[in-house]
């Protein structure tokens, strides 16, 4: 998990689409008509991405059973990061950064609809054309390569894993040019505020990798989720299709039109940032590969456990509030652009702390129920445990960091982020090998830097963004900060108070643990909801108003 905190692998984090309100939002706007599109569109945003994890964890499980944790695993997690990383640095990177941004001012832009429509159809085809064009180069390259990117990927590992990560790479790099094809889609849609294809991208990307593993992996054994990260992209890119009817494209390696040029003047510091961070991703999986062969797997499980209640809350948030934020001018409108900023920044704290709080309590039996059946054994539990407790202290860092980043990129300065990334990974890069082999605290010694790397990101980031707007004081953060910490305790120790009551008497098997996760679960989100209401946590508030009111409108 090194770097910034990511989305899930191979999955597009879902834009949230501006509501009426928030696209007519000023400084005179009540805080009520605001907080209630912010509400919205987090709300919309969450959808598709809770089908996501849901499936997410469906696949997890499924991939743990038949793979459990081994050399062999560790080496198609290390390769898993590929594709990502190259998707991130040609396409993803410039979502937040530089798409959409620009392309929300795109399409608000004066004129009739078919002028505007007609300008998007041009910048989609030009766009296309030049991302096809790269991505296959791409492409073809690193699969020429593979015998000599292994190595850099996983250095530790013997000569049969080296050979077993070079087909496993090559297997999987077509996904790049299929995953930067759906990003550009997804770009498109949310320009036009066609929000449903991109929601469905992630579940189905998912769900290919489940129906791939089932199919293959008893023929293909380990190779079969490279191929079914493959098919997975191509289930992402199929559903964005149907929202493309009666789109005119046509091929354009249009260098020099001033929307590519604005964007890459845009990203042109964000690649810094995101070469960076990927090359802290690939020494992390390196020195990993040096501790245990089995060391990235239980990495990547604690990893995935982390990321849920990180998409679902903090990345749907902060993209809720980033269209937002980039049509209002902090200079002109300081208290306007705060007040936007903090109230997404509140409703990630009050839900992130309590979701931390419950992860700690409850984090054991949640492995053992995804991940323990199968090939994956108590042992792989409890060292997946271990890297989980350690991740859990970054989690809420990593949590405020995204609608930070985000501030700055809706006043298009891609730059600080940047510097500080790389401040960042050189904190890590100090850390993680001196408490990993200098003190003998093997892989654990990397996720513990992993942790100290994003608390000193947030941490930077909320100076700067105090120094450069005029303060963190006057927006209620200190007291909604102290009000989550009290449900976070109410969370934690109600749900491992009972997880204890129950251990004796839970039956074994499967239904043990479901009832050891689920009822502990259940009466930790109830503590929760008493404790923020006992306490009148004012976003909770909130949050709970717009639920009610959009499942009175359903019915």
């Amino acid at each position: 998990m090194t770097g910034a905190p990511q989305v899930e692998p191979f999955e597009t984090p879902p834009m949230a689409p501006p509501s009426p309100e928030v696209e007519t939002m000023s400084s005179s706007a009540s805080p009520a008509a605001t907080t209630g599109g912010l509400m919205r569109a987090a709300g919309i945003n969450s959808l598709g991405n809770v089908a996501s994890r849901v499936l997410g964890v469906v696949r997890e499980s499924v991939i743990s059973g038949a793979f459990g944790a081994s050399g062999a695993t560790s080496a198609f997690d290390a390769v898993s990061a590929v594709p990502k990383m190259v998707y991130e640095l040609l396409i993803g990177g410039m979502l937040s950064a530089a798409l959409v941004p620009v392309l929300s001012e795109y399409a608000a832009e004066g004129g009739s609809s078919a002028h505007r429509q007609g300008e998007l159809e041009d910048v989609l085809s030009i766009l296309l054309s030049l991302a096809g064009a790269v991505l296959l180069a791409v492409t073809l390259v690193l699969a020429l390569a593979a015998p000599w990117i292994a190595p850099l990927l996983v250095g530790g590992f013997d000569a049969e894993l080296l050979a077993t990560t070079t087909r496993l790479l090559r297997l999987i790099v077509p996904a790049i040019l299929v995953y930067g094809i759906s990003g550009i889609l997804q770009a498109y849609h949310y320009a036009r505020n066609a929000f449903v294809y991109p929601s469905m991208g992630a579940p189905a990307h998912n769900l290919g990798v489940i129906v791939a593993v089932v199919l293959l992996a008893r023929r293909l054994d380990i190779y079969s989720l490279s191929l079914g990260i493959v098919a997975a992209a191509v289930c992402q890119l199929l559903v964005q299709l149907p929202g493309m009817r009666g789109v005119r494209l046509r091929w354009r390696l249009d260098w020099r039109h001033p929307v590519v040029r604005r964007i890459l003047i845009l990203y042109a510091p964000v690649v810094v940032s995101i070469v960076i961070q990927n090359l802290g991703i690939v020494i992390d999986r390196n020195l990993a590969s040096r501790t245990m062969p089995e060391a990235i797997t239980w990495m990547n499980k604690a990893t995935f456990l982390i990321q849920l209640p990180l998409g679902l809350v903090s990345m749907a948030i902060s993209l809720a509030v980033l269209p937002t934020l980039s049509q209002i001018d902090a200079q002109r409108e300081l208290d306007a652009f705060k007040r936007t900023f903090f109230r997404g920044l509140r409703l990630v704290l009050v839900v992130i702390l309590p979701a931390a709080a419950g992860l700690l309590a409850l984090g054991r039996p949640l492995i053992e129920l995804i991940f323990e059946h199968g090939v994956f054994t108590p042992a792989d539990t409890l060292q997946s445990w271990q890297a989980l407790r350690i991740y859990l202290i970054g989690l809420p860092f990593a949590a405020i960091d995204l609608p930070l980043v985000f501030a700055f990129y809706a006043q298009k300065d891609t730059r600080t982020p940047v510097i500080v990334g790389i401040i960042a990974v050189a904190i890590y890069l100090a850390v993680g090998p001196s408490l990993a082999f200098l003190f003998g605290w093997g892989f654990l010694g990397l996720v513990a830097a992993n942790s100290v790397q994003l608390a000193a990101h947030a941490v930077i980031m909320l100076a700067l963004f105090s120094r450069r707007f005029e303060g963190l004081g006057g927006y209620r953060l200190g007291r909604t900060t102290l009000q989550a910490l009290a449900t976070s305790l109410a969370v934690a120790l109600v749900a491992y108070a009972s997880y204890r009551l129950l251990l004796p008497w839970a039956p074994g098997g499967l239904l043990g643990k479901v009832i050891l996760t689920g009822a502990p679960g259940a009466l930790a989100i109830l503590a929760y909801l008493a404790s923020a209401r006992a306490l009148r946590i004012h976003e909770w508030e909130q949050l709970w108003g717009a639920l009610a009111r959009r499942l009175g409108a359903s019915r």
